[in-house]
């Protein structure tokens, strides 16, 4: 088995649109958060899942968290415990700040660094390019989840394909 190093490993896609192809799907994530009635967003659920807001806020734990962590490798253990205070105009404050944390640590993220192994949050070990890949495929599913939940109240959900 042929054994590759960084100098010669073609590159598919380039960093900047890696960050491109996350921030898009946290931008049709937030159109979900907007299209929630306030309150639902907090207290609706179907089937034992969640109210979305709870999903919301683990996305932000991951991304927050996750993209100093993918930096920096100091990793605390995940924490889902932000104030919100059961208000979309402040969830929305926070994903905004989320979002600029990740575009001020993204250009830390060397190309080397992407193929190094890491223990995300303490717990989960793997290359940092699959962990993030992890973020954003852990948001694609929540988001499912609030397409459901966006349907059943009979709220038209944003195309998932509008990610900018």
């Amino acid at each position: 088995m042929k054994t590759e190093t960084q100098a010669n490993v073609s590159q598919v896609i380039s960093p900047s649109e890696l960050l491109e192809h996350w921030q898009g799907h946290r931008n049709l994530t937030r159109k979900m958060i907007e299209a929630f009635p306030e309150e639902k967003l907090f207290t609706y659920s179907i089937g034992g899942m969640r109210p979305f807001a709870e999903m919301a806020v683990e996305l932000l734990s991951i991304a927050s968290q996750g993209i100093k962590g993918l930096v920096t490798d100091q990793w605390e253990d995940l924490k889902n415990d932000m104030d919100h205070g059961n208000s979309k105009a402040k969830l929305l404050e926070i994903w905004d700040q989320t979002t600029e944390k990740i575009n001020t640590y993204w250009p830390q993220l060397s190309l080397e660094r992407f193929h190094e192994t890491t223990v995300c949050f303490g717990k989960y070990e793997g290359k940092v390019y699959s962990l993030l890949l992890y973020f954003v495929d852990n948001e694609i599913h929540h988001r499912g989840q609030g397409y459901v939940y966006l349907r059943s109240l009979g709220i038209e959900p944003p195309y998932f394909w509008e990610r900018l």
